[in-house]
């Protein structure tokens, strides 16, 4: 069993930065790939930025790209998602979220979710 829990979310003005953790632990850490999705009031759940087991692929959807970063950090059992220049489009709750070996841009394959945390960019 995996389990995931998001932290840094807030309140932040256009163009701010926060940076988001996902704190992971349980058994199948190692060979885990971990999504960040995020879903506005409204929207379906989309996905952001993606990383595979090893730290190496990452993944990002084309509206975060060259804003976001995603690292992982298997020896602090985390995941960060770095953004920066954020957009009121952003807002949303955001969700980390593990799969076996390689992240994936939709939600299946997923087993692992976090609770969720919330962003929100005044405009």
């Amino acid at each position: 069993q995996v389990h995931m829990v998001e932290s840094g979310g807030g309140l932040v003005q256009f163009g701010g930065s926060l940076r988001l953790s996902c704190t992971v632990s349980g058994r199948t850490l190692r060979h885990l790939a971990v999504g960040w999705f995020r879903q506005a009031p409204g929207k379906k759940r989309v996905f952001v930025a993606g990383i595979e087991w090893n730290g190496g692929q990452t993944y990002y959807s084309d509206s975060v790209k060259g804003r976001f970063t995603i690292s992982k950090d298997n020896a602090d059992d985390k995941v960060d998602l770095q953004m920066n220049s954020l957009k009121p489009e952003d807002t949303a709750v955001y969700y980390c979220a593990g799969r076996p070996w390689v992240a994936t841009t939709s939600e299946g394959g997923y087993d692992y979710w976090g609770q969720g945390t919330q962003v929100t960019v005044s405009s």
